[in-house]
């Protein structure tokens, strides 16, 4: 019943928004990426992403640089000194482990290995790990963020009472094959457009049938 649920919601979601399509990219490129993200705009997170990129010619010049001269390069994006120590260790552990700055190795694990690789990093929790997995390698995997958490309990897919983490796990058995990506996106599409914290749109959103929230008229933020 609930797998039944999930499939009109990605259909119906698709047929708005579109099929995402997943873009190549550099899997520490995007580590870096999402701990720039942190507590900041995607604005000005990419600002920093960019003047950092464009100051080093690679990973391994970022490592070998002060953790000071780091911090300058990423300030647009915000907790630029805790982002650069972060950024530093994440490299360092990685050439630790695998002699080189390169998380390729991550395709030969199964999921829960390579979340866990990934969360052994400091700073890096179950949404940042899955948005690596998901977007870089293509895994089985559903990145919970507040837009996901908040319109998958609007609808019933996963238990009002819940926490992030538990969500994620209840979504990543009940999502299709092939069809992560695509939820996760468009879940983040309908919660900034349609549904949203504090006021939902119910007479816009082509969800209402399914929707839960509103059939029963509850609100949750």
């Amino acid at each position: 019943m609930i797998e039944e649920k999930v499939n009109m919601c990605i259909a119906i979601l698709e047929d708005i928004y579109g099929v995402p399509q997943a873009e190549e990219i550099d899997p520490v490129d995007l580590l870096v990426m999402t701990i720039l993200s942190q507590n900041t705009s995607d604005a000005n997170s990419l600002r920093a992403f960019g003047s950092l990129k464009s100051a080093y010619a690679n990973y391994e010049e970022i490592l070998a640089a002060k953790e000071e001269e780091i911090s300058e390069k990423i300030r647009v994006g915000g907790l630029a000194k805790i982002k650069a120590r972060r950024i530093r260790d994440v490299l360092l552990k990685i050439k630790q482990d695998e002699g080189a700055i390169d998380l390729g190795f991550l395709a030969g694990m199964d999921k829960d290995k390579a979340r866990d690789y990934l969360m052994s990093f400091s700073g890096i929790g179950p949404k940042t790990a899955s948005v690596v997995l998901l977007f870089a390698f293509g895994f089985p995997v559903m990145p919970v963020d507040t837009h996901v958490f908040r319109v998958c309990r609007r609808l019933g897919l996963v238990p009002e009472k819940t926490t992030p983490e538990k969500a994620q796990q209840i979504l990543e058995e009940i999502v299709p094959a092939g069809k992560y990506l695509s939820l996760h996106l468009n879940l983040i599409r309908h919660g900034r457009l349609i549904c949203q914290a504090r006021s939902p749109q119910h007479d816009e959103c082509a969800l209402q049938s399914l929707c839960d929230c509103y059939l029963w008229g509850t609100s949750l933020k």
